[in-house]
Order: C-alpha cells, then structure tokens, then sequence
C-alpha cells in the first residue's frame, strides 16, 4: 500500500497530530502509517494514534473544536474521531496493555509528510502485531510485509522476549525462520523452537 496515494488520509493524519501537538497531549502514531514513517509496508490501511487513558476527553475536546466529530465506540479501548468521514483511531488500551509513559517513550521521530512527530519503534510495531494474534483473528498475511520490509530495524530477540507467552507470535516467528526473514542470528532460536514444537507433537502421538 502507497501511503502517499492516499492524500485524504494522510492530511488527516496531520490535521490530528498538529491539534494533539499544540494541545501538548503526549501521543505517538502506530498502525499501518507508522510502519510507512519507518520507510517500511503494511496490508493495513488505517490511522493510530496511542494515548493515555487518562488524555483521551482532552484529545477529543481538542479535536472537535477543530471541526472533527467524536465517536465512543462500544469497545471500551478506544474512541475515534471522524475528518470528512476519514476515520482515526484514539488508542489507549492495545493489545489488551494500557498506553503508559514508557508506551509512549519507545518511540522516535520520524516525518510523516513534513510534519515530525513521535512514531511507535518497529520493535513495538511489531509486538503489537504479533500480540494481536488469536484465535479469532490469526493472519498472518498482515504481519509479513511489515516483517519483511521493517526485520533490520526490528529488535528479534526482545520480540521473542516480549511475545513468548502467545503461541500464535511463536508460530508466526518459525515461519519467519522458514521464509528466510528473520536476521541469521536469531535463526537458531527460531529452529529451536521449531524443533521444540515438533517434539511436543511427537511426543502427544506416542503418549495416545
């Protein structure tokens, strides 16, 4: 996806980042225009900003006396704002971890169309993905480009560290092994635990 197609998007982006901005409302962009701000892909097409809970009315009172209108979804971990029907997601609660001061400190600014502001690293990037992974929603066509075009930028080792909990990261991470995608030096862990999840299964089949 050409971000910079999509001029509609991308001056929304930076009405809201101005507003949060001059508002002094700590923030950092996320999502699929962050990996953009990082020179990288992504299948999604939407914008994020991450906030604090505790910033989300003064954002949004900002934002609707500069035209946007305000939408309290049903889901309790964001609210959006709407620019001439161009949506943008107030994210306070990701991947079920509430946005904090370090949240917001593992960032670093980047141009997002000649306006600097704070973006979520690629290591955060992609732990969010990875963590975004279920039994409900477990695409991994949406991870890939973001691995491929972001992978030496990305931190793998604290990926794993910070992923290990969610069989369906592990999964994704083998495959990474096996496409060639993951960096040479986390090949043998990736392998190890491609092993390690072969012999479980082996293991099951003996024991029924």
């Amino acid at each position: 996806m050409d971000h910079r197609g999509d001029e509609g998007l991308l001056h929304t982006l930076k009405r809201v980042a101005a507003v949060l901005k001059q508002s002094e409302i700590p923030f950092a962009l996320g999502g699929s225009f962050a990996v953009y701000a990082h020179g990288g892909h992504s299948s999604d097409h939407d914008v994020d900003f991450l906030l604090r809970e505790e910033d989300t009315e003064r954002a949004l009172e900002a934002l609707v006396a500069e035209g946007f209108v305000a939408e309290r979804p049903p889901e309790d971990w964001l609210v959006k704002v709407y620019d001439n029907g161009r949506l943008v997601d107030l994210i306070h609660r990701p991947i079920e971890t509430p946005v904090t001061d370090d949240t917001l400190a593992d960032t670093v600014v980047r141009p997002v169309d000649a306006i600097h502001m704070p973006v979520l690293t690629a290591t955060r990037l992609m732990v969010h993905k990875l963590l975004s992974f279920s039994q409900h929603y477990c695409d991994f066509a949406r991870g890939l480009p973001l691995a491929r075009s972001l992978r030496e930028q990305i931190d793998w080792a604290r990926v794993r560290e910070e992923t290990g909990h969610s069989p369906y990261a592990e999964a994704f991470l083998i495959l990474l092994n096996r496409l060639d995608v993951v960096p040479a030096t986390d090949g043998a862990a990736a392998t190890t635990a491609a092993a390690d999840l072969e012999a479980t299964r082996a293991e099951k089949e003996v024991l029924a």
